[in-house]
């Protein structure tokens, strides 16, 4: 039978005559009695003209009307049966048509689900998913699943036809703002994508980033979602990082390296990074803290990320919840360069709907913990670029993944400082500090969002919130544990509230905000004041 025109995307079976097939779907789903009513119908609407004298009556062929009348009987009967209750039935073939490039295996391997249904309940779902999961690989512009009666001779089975369009552009390119949590800033990044190069689902693209910290990133990755048998994609990534610290601890960081995706589900994520670090001092004014962290060392980590997020935006949450975990454990080579550290980071974030105006309130709680391992650990200090920063141009409400911003702190605004090298000459600052991260950092926000009673505010989508948040960061490696109280951490804790106008954007969420410094240190940097922040989804 042939199929008819799909409309969407999952098409119940054919309602046409095909030379192949003499049936539209399995006749066991329909009553008899109804077919040898409508059997009855079709022999009163024959015309006597077909008839020939002295031969055998013949099977007269259905007109379209009566052909249309008992498939609807059918399609009918088979709706009445899915919803008494199963429906038994299970998938005979699987066709693929319309890849001309992209290999069967990668299509197969996306649609195992639908082999192991065993109702038409079960397939139906099956095949949504199926749908949204080819999708997912970017390389078709439109994916259609239909369904269709299987042989004659296996009663209850079903073909489901696969029909892909592949892409007429494989070449993109977009340009957008992003919160990272390597750079603790926001960055604008533009990126070109070539899409299914192979034919096996690949994804190559290359990416341009340049951060409001004055960090810049070149790099090009690779993605395939399958890969000799695995049941994880592989990503692997070259890059080149530079960022300059100068303003605020005295050295710049360069990093040359390739970061390789070993394991990826929803939850989930397994990646290792390898990395030539380089840490300078130009201004050859660095603190002796930071002096002695300069030069080159090698980055050899695993990192894992257990993440879910159920919240309903992630630009401005109303209701839900967020959970993100990352361990990070370095020092995987036997280089004496190479550095020896132990990550673990949290946050947690929920958001409860008040029921006006779409006003809701936002809860976070994050901390992070860095140390060293190895010998004599507790008298060795962390490693600079892996300690904790907090402050910078971004929203709380948005930086998902650790303690990172604080509203009305600037980049690297808070914490642990030392004096700078002083020198001879009239133009030095000589109260100038370097900002050394600390090993330990908590933060905590409130946020009240809600509608403005204003039309066109709310058809754009701007709104207003209240904001209140709280954070610090102490040191405990080289012995500083010792003198560690939880007291005096709460008690130096650094807090900020403030009132302000969001904008969101197709690229960014960006935040106009007034923010009042409830507290802050002699060396903090933070104003009481009107700040604009630009942030990205995290």
């Amino acid at each position: 039978m042939s199929n008819p025109e799909p409309k969407p995307d999952l098409t119940p079976p054919n309602s046409k005559p095909d030379p192949e097939h003499k049936k539209s779907f399995n006749t066991n789903d329909i009553d008899e009695e109804e077919d040898e009513d409508d059997e009855n119908d079709l022999e009163d609407d024959e015309d006597d003209k077909d008839d020939v004298f002295g031969e055998p009556n013949r099977t007269k062929p259905q007109t379209r009307e009566a052909q249309f009348r008992s498939e609807k009987l059918k399609m009918d009967s088979l709706l009445q049966r899915m919803q008494k209750g199963p429906v038994s039935l299970r998938v005979h073939d699987v066709i693929i048509k319309g890849n001309t490039k992209t290999k069967d295996h990668i299509i197969e391997a996306e649609t195992e689900e639908l082999k192991s249904v065993g109702s038409m309940q079960e397939l139906l779902k099956a095949s949504q998913l199926v749908n949204l999961r080819l999708r997912a690989l970017e390389v078709f512009d439109s994916v259609k699943i239909m369904l269709d009666s299987g042989p004659p001779e296996l009663p209850g089975t079903a073909n489901v036809i696969i029909e892909v369009v592949e892409t007429a552009s494989p070449l993109s390119g977009q340009i957008g703002a992003y919160t990272k949590a390597e750079a603790r800033s926001s960055t604008v990044e533009g990126s070109l994508k070539y899409k299914n190069l192979f034919g096996y689902g690949d994804l190559w693209d290359g990416s341009l980033a340049y951060g409001c910290d004055h960090s810049a990133e070149l790099s090009a990755g690779m993605y395939l979602p399958r890969f000799k048998g695995l049941a994880n994609p592989v990503t692997t990534r070259a890059y080149l990082l530079s960022q300059d610290w100068l303003k605020f601890s005295s050295y710049k960081e360069r990093s040359l390296g390739l970061s390789l995706g070993l394991f990826s589900t929803t939850h989930h994520d397994v990646a290792y990074n390898l990395a030539w670090r380089t840490l300078t001092d130009p201004s050859q004014m660095s603190s002796r803290s930071i002096r002695r962290q300069l030069g080159h060392n090698l980055l050899s980590s695993l990192k894992y990320t257990f993440k879910f997020d159920r919240r309903n935006s992630s630009m401005r949450p109303t209701q839900g919840y967020a959970f993100v975990s990352t361990t990070q454990i370095g020092g995987l080579a036997p280089d004496t360069r190479c550095l020896r550290f132990l990550r673990q980071e949290f946050d947690l974030r929920y958001a409860v709907p008040l029921g006006f105006y779409r006003a809701a309130l936002n809860f976070g709680i994050s901390g992070g913990i860095v140390f060293p391992w190895g010998n004599g650990f507790l008298s060795r200090p962390s490693s600079l670029p892996e300690r904790f920063f907090l402050g910078g141009n971004i929203s709380p409400v948005c930086a998902l993944g650790g303690p990172t911003a604080l509203w009305g702190f600037k980049t690297r605004g808070l914490g642990p400082t030392e004096p700078k090298r002083q020198v001879n000459d009239e133009n030095a600052d000589p109260s100038g500090v370097d900002f050394l991260g600390g090993d330990l950092a908590a933060t905590a926000l409130a946020d009240l969002s809600f509608d403005l009673p204003f039309r066109w505010f709310r058809e754009k989508g701007i709104h207003a919130h209240v904001f209140a948040c709280a954070g610090n960061v102490a040191k405990l490696t080289e012995n500083e544990y010792r003198n560690f109280s939880l007291q005096k951490f709460v008690e130096s804790l650094r807090s900020s509230v403030g009132v302000g106008l969001v904008v969101p954007t197709s690229l960014f969420r960006m935040e106009l905000n007034y923010c009042y410094i409830l507290k802050k240190f002699d060396h903090d940097r933070a104003k009481t004041g009107v700040w604009l922040t630009f942030s990205g989804a995290s």
